[in-house]
């Protein structure tokens, strides 16, 4: 354990981790209130034909090369599925789980094509698959921290007009914010949060660190700002967390170990959230009951004295 702390390179993936799932909370805080947590899952899945096709035109691993190859994929992922809600009837769930499942089986079918071929293997693509943050190098670090870095500042810069984009957005219209332009910033935000993540997360897991932390948070507050104070503090505390366990075992996944920190702090969030927990909820029924209990208690009637 202590060489785990004492080793650099060990020291840049969980700082990195740490800043992915900080950033990864913070946008998948807004994708929860935007109601879009199921976009997360489908263009973190739409992502994986573009790493293999990019990793397949250079011949070698180019983590810019293939976040670039991922981006492309991604927003044509996500173009496909506004595309197919604004021409058909087929709804925007509908729509997200059609691209995720024929963008995810068309990757699958590259990346073993690739595989077959040789290289595939040694330069890791496997790992994009459940994650494998042990395989990042230096570069990869350094590639990731920097994006993820100007998504938490985009995100804390931006508070205000994100509170009006997603509470009030008429409001926000009549005061001159475009919602085109932010909506544009919001899917740029969640394309390139996943493509950064998903070497370390997978592309299966991705959009577990995107909306487990956002939903935790909401069982602990109300308010739009502390929920999404607390979201980044689980995703980073889940990624951090889920890399560490990971690096103890020789080839161990990232992602499940991720999602697994994850699922705990929700677990204790249902169950202790001080906003909506069980406890929480059991305690205040308990008080409702003692107080319909009260109300409805009979009043003893008076005996009236007949007067001499």
């Amino acid at each position: 354990m202590l060489d785990i702390f004492l080793s650099p390179n060990a020291q840049w993936v969980l700082f990195s981790t740490l800043i992915l799932g900080t950033a990864a909370g913070m946008v998948g805080c807004l994708a929860y209130w935007k109601r879009q947590s199921l976009m997360s899952d489908a263009l973190s899945h739409a992502a994986l034909p573009g790493v293999v096709i990019a990793f397949s035109i250079l011949g070698y691993k180019h983590l810019p090369f293939m976040i670039f190859g991922a981006t492309v994929s991604a927003f044509i992922g996500a173009w496909l599925i506004q595309w197919i809600r604004s021409s058909s009837r087929v709804k925007e769930d509908a729509a997200m789980g059609l691209i995720l499942s024929v963008f995810f089986g068309l990757g699958i079918m590259l990346l073993t094509v690739v595989s077959r071929k040789g290289g595939g293997n040694q330069a890791g693509l496997d790992s994009f698959i459940f994650g494998q943050a042990a395989s990042m190098v230096r570069t990869d670090v350094y590639t990731m921290m920097a994006v993820a870095i100007v998504i938490i500042a985009v995100v804390i810069v931006g508070f205000k007009e994100w509170k009006l984009f997603l509470f009030d957005p008429n409001f926000a219209r009549g005061l001159g914010l475009s919602s085109r332009l932010m909506d544009g910033i919001y899917l740029a935000m969640l394309v390139l949060v996943i493509v950064i993540g998903i070497q370390a997360v997978g592309v299966i897991l991705m959009a577990a660190l995107l909306i487990i932390p956002a939903v935790s948070a909401h069982y602990w507050t109300l308010s739009f700002k502390r929920m999404l104070v607390l979201s980044a503090i689980f995703g980073g505390g889940s990624g951090m967390a889920g890399t560490l366990i990971s690096t103890m075992g020789k080839g161990w996944p990232t992602g499940p170990f991720i999602v697994i920190a994850s699922a705990s702090i929700f677990l204790l969030s249902v169950i202790a959230g001080t906003q909506r927990g069980l406890l929480v909820r059991a305690f205040q029924l308990q008080l409702q009951r003692k107080q319909h209990q009260s109300e409805s208690r009979p009043i003893p009637s008076q005996t009236v004295k007949e007067g001499k």
